[in-house]
């Protein structure tokens, strides 16, 4: 991919935001349908919305420069949507929030720097919008990593007190 202009670049960064972030709005979906944890369930609810919101402004930032969001990108971002998933295997269904909320803290954390990325290109490259739509979305990242860090003591504490209590009255 040699030669390209800058704005190819950035377009092609922003296509890999837009399809980092519709893949997260599924997966935090599917968070806050799962476990019993509603404070989790409604974290989860909610930067769902937030997400979505995220992707549409990235969209609309990538047709100003006269792109147009991947397909291809975004079918296998949701391919892998679920290999983190593999972890919990062997979990019990209580620790599904504890789980998520793990899962949910790391994207957040790889989602920061991929805006910072997205921000030192635009950046470097003159466009002021897409380094400051970069920063935005970027502070909201940290925000919603911090609620997700936040909840997770609360939720394995929860999960290990019903994981015990329900294997103590089996035994």
């Amino acid at each position: 991919m040699s030669n390209e202009s800058s704005r190819e670049v950035i377009q092609r960064y922003l296509e890999d935001a837009i399809a980092a972030e519709r893949n997260f709005e599924t997966q935090l979906k599917t968070f806050s349908k799962e476990g019993e944890q509603t404070p989790v369930q409604n974290l989860f609810a909610e930067h769902a919305i937030e997400t979505k919101h995220q992707h549409e402004r990235l969209a609309a930032r990538l047709h100003a420069l006269g792109g147009s969001p991947s397909t291809v990108k975004s079918f296998f971002a949701h391919i892998f949507n679920f290999a983190p998933k593999v972890a919990q295997l062997g979990h019990d269904p209580s620790e599904k929030n504890s789980q998520d909320l793990i899962i949910a803290f790391a994207i957040e954390n790889s989602e920061i720097a991929m805006y910072e990325e997205l921000a030192i290109v635009a950046g470097f490259a003159g466009d002021t919008e897409t380094e400051r739509l970069a920063r935005t979305i970027q502070e909201e990242e940290r925000a919603a990593a911090k609620k997700v860090w936040n909840l997770i003591d609360a939720s394995c504490r929860q999960s290990f007190m019903r994981v015990t209590t329900n294997h103590a009255n089996m035994a």
